[in-house]
């Protein structure tokens, strides 16, 4: 009986090992939008997964990279193998799960990956209506910052868009193996009921990676390579920098590109 799995740097594995915050980030799960199946991003040891399977409330399945992980798990939950995924979470189409037709994402993130996850969330939030992860501190800080925070970017305004963000809890190095050389931070994403924009998305989008790029500029210097109607738009805003506006200010700015 295989009784451990070796951490991999190559999927930056850093295994919870307390299990008072394994109970914490379940618990923090709301069931929100009436879902009951929990897809866990990399499983591991399943130390989240025995608290997830405790609830008799949701359906867990564990989508793994990791070859070793996948053997002690199927040992582990053998009554469980149809619901263990072998496959990259970022690659992995959700339409090929037979039977899930909305669910929530949880995990202790690999740090790597993690932006990489919050982008396919928001892809799929038509059948995603609630995420709790573990990130690192920092990732989690901009996720959640509001306008006018030094940490508010792309990842803010774009998540923020479509889902309501809520920093939870900090969790410190010594509860993970290897502990990881940063702090991190669970976050909870929960989908707006209004999660289609009031704008084109793939332009509104290209408006927002448009104006960080350049995030000291004012917003109409970092936004001079498309064609916008300042005029049609609040007074003054033309002089703000991209750091200070709020996601519906980029929806007003989207729609006063001229095409």
């Amino acid at each position: 009986m295989q009784d451990f799995v070796t951490p991999k740097k190559s999927f930056g594995q850093h295994f919870l090992k307390d299990k008072n915050i394994a109970v914490k980030i379940v618990n923090s799960l709301t069931g929100y939008d009436n879902y009951a199946d929990v897809i866990e991003v990399g499983p591991g040891m399943g130390v989240l997964s025995d608290i997830i399977l405790s609830e008799e409330k949701f359906n867990w399945y564990g989508v793994e990279i990791d070859k070793e992980s996948i053997s002690y798990l199927l040992q582990r939950y053998p009554t469980k193998s149809s619901n263990i995924i072998e496959a990259d979470f970022l690659a992995l189409n959700f339409k090929q799960l037979s039977g899930l037709e909305k669910f929530a994402i949880i995990g202790n993130f690999p740090y790597n990956i993690s932006t990489q996850i919050v982008f396919k969330v928001i892809e799929n939030r038509n059948i995603v209506p609630e995420m709790v992860g573990m990130f690192q501190k920092e990732v989690a800080q901009r996720i959640c910052s509001e306008p006018g925070s030094k940490v508010y970017g792309i990842l803010s305004v774009l998540t923020q868009a479509y889902y309501n963000v809520e920093y939870l809890f900090q969790v410190n190095e010594n509860v993970f193996n290897p502990p990881p050389k940063v702090k991190s931070a669970v976050i909870r994403l929960q989908r707006k009921s209004q999660h289609s924009l009031p704008c084109d998305e793939k332009l509104f989008f290209s408006v927002v990676k448009s104006a960080f790029n350049q995030r000291r500029k004012t917003i109409r210097n970092s936004l001079k390579g498309i064609n916008i109607n300042w005029e049609a738009l609040p007074e003054g805003l033309h002089g703000e920098r991209p750091e200070q506006l709020g996601f519906e200010t980029f929806f007003l700015i989207t729609n006063a590109v001229i095409r």
